[in-house]
C-alpha cells in the first residue's frame, strides 16, 4: 500500500552506531531468498518494534550520486527508532547507484531499481530495510495543483524518498531545512512500516481519521493526513519553529500506545 507525504510547491517548504559505510552496486546474490522483504506494508511492524525474532536492523539507503541524505536526518531518525523500538544496533550501509535518467518514476519503476540494486535481505536475526533516495520525482505530482510527494512506502521494508523534490521545496523556504523536511517524510513513512495507523499494528483506542485511512486524528500527531499536504505542513512546522520548538511533529500519545501494544517502546 503506498502512503505518501506531500507539499505545494508554493509553499516553500528522518548507540553507538554499529557501523555505517559506502558500498558499491554489487548485484543481490540469487541464492537469497528475498520472499520475507516482499511482504505487505505493515507486516513487519512487530519484527521492527521487538526483539522476539529480529535484534539488529540493516538500513541499505540507495542513492543516486548528488541525492545523499544529510547526515543530520540520519542522525534524527536513528534517535527516533531507538525512542520507538527495543531495537539497539543498528547498520546503515550508504549505496551510491546510477540514475534512472527518467524525469519522474512510478511506484513499479522504483520497485524495479530496487529489485535491480538491493543487496541486503533479512538474515538471521538481522531486519533488512532498503531506502532509495531518488533523483526524480514522483509520477503522481500534479504541477498544476503544486501538489508533490516527496516519500511512500510500497513493501514492509521498502520505501522512496523523492530527494529532487525535497530539495526544490527546501530551496524556496527561509524557514524549513533540507534536514526537517527529509526527517518528517522520514519518520512518518517509517510510522507505516511500523504499522501506524491500524497499518499492522492495531488501535488500542480508535484514533484513525475515518477521512484519511491509516492516519492519526490526533493533533499535532506525526501521523496526521495533513502531513501529506504542503499548506498545513508548512503551517504546523513554521508554528513549531516560531514557538522555539522542533519543527518536526512528533507521534501522538494514541500511536505511541498502539506501537507499545505491538511490541514497542
Amino acid at each position: 500500500m503506498k502512503k505518501k507525504i506531500a507539499l505545494y510547491t508554493l509553499m516553500g517548504f528522518a548507540i553507538l552506531l554499529g557501523c555505517s559505510k559506502d558500498s558499491g552496486t554489487t548485484p543481490p546474490d540469487d541464492n537469497i531468498d528475498r520472499t520475507p522483504n516482499l511482504q505487505a506494508t505493515g507486516s513487519s511492524a512487530n519484527d521492527i518494534l521487538s526483539n522476539d525474532n529480529y535484534d539488529r536492523i540493516l538500513f541499505e539507503i540507495a542513492y543516486v550520486e548528488g541525492f545523499r541524505p544529510q547526515p543530520g536526518t540520519i542522525a534524527n531518525f536513528e534517535n527516533f527508532i531507538r525512542e520507538r523500538t527495543f531495537k539497539s544496533n543498528f547498520v546503515f550501509d550508504y549505496k551510491s547507484i546510477p540514475s534512472p535518467n527518467k524525469e519522474s518514476l512510478t511506484i513499479e519503476e522504483i520497485d524495479d531499481l530496487e529489485q535491480e540494486n538491493r543487496t541486503a535481505y533479512n538474515d538471521g536475526t538481522i531486519l533488512a530495510v532498503y531506502i532509495f533516495f531518488s533523483d526524480a520525482p514522483s509520477d503522481g505530482d500534479d504541477l498544476d495543483e503544486g501538489l508533490v510527494t516527496l516519500g511512500a512506502v510500497y513493501r514492509n521494508t521498502s520505501m522512496v524518498i523523492y530527494e529532487s523534490t525535497i530539495r526544490d521545496l527546501a530551496s524556496q523556504s527561509n524557514f524549513v531545512t533540507v534536514t526537517e523536511i527529509e526527517t518528517s517524510t522520514l519518520h512518518h513513512e517509517f510510522g507505516h512500516l511500523m504499522g501506524l495507523v491500524d497499518l499492522g499494528t492495531e488501535q488500542v483506542n480508535e484514533h484513525e481519521d475515518p477521512s484519511a485511512p491509516n492516519h492519526c486524528n490526533v493533533s499535532g500527531c506525526l501521523m496526521r493526513a495533513e502531513l501529506e499536504f504542503g499548506g498545513p505542513t508548512m503551517k504546523i512546522l513554521e508554528s513549531n519553529v516560531s514557538k522555539g520548538l522542533a519543527a518536526i511533529p512528533q507521534l501522538g500519545p494514541q500511536c505511541i500506545l498502539d506501537l507499545q501494544n505491538n511490541g514497542g517502546r
